[in-house]
């Protein structure tokens, strides 16, 4: 399983506010979530996503075109992963791991 950090970036929109666009990306990851193929979690600044990589992808090109459906003619997105195969490890193990070692101190 992977996690990837993605945020999708409308250019042009005519306003500094993007939260609409947002909110409209978001309606596709719900979309992945309720059948059962992924997991978010919004962000300030970006989404986070966790799934099987091949769907991760399909899901990130799903998230970039929404803007251009809304008439946008320029959307950035950049996308980092973190693809360990050694072991499986969730969004959430990673901070609660953190968290305990904080406590330890």
């Amino acid at each position: 399983m992977a996690i990837v950090d993605v945020t999708v970036i409308p250019l042009g929109t005519g306003t500094p506010s993007v939260s609409k666009y947002v909110a409209s990306v978001h309606k596709v990851l719900q979309k992945y979530e309720a059948e059962g193929k992924i997991h978010f979690q919004l962000t300030p600044m970006n989404t986070i996503i966790e799934g099987d990589l091949p769907v991760l992808f399909e899901v990130i090109q799903a998230m970039h075109e929404v803007p251009f459906s809304e008439g946008i003619q320029r959307v950035a997105t950049t996308i980092r992963i973190d693809d360990r195969r050694d072991v499986k490890r969730s969004m959430e193990y990673k901070v609660d791991r953190v968290k305990s070692l904080l406590q330890e101190r």
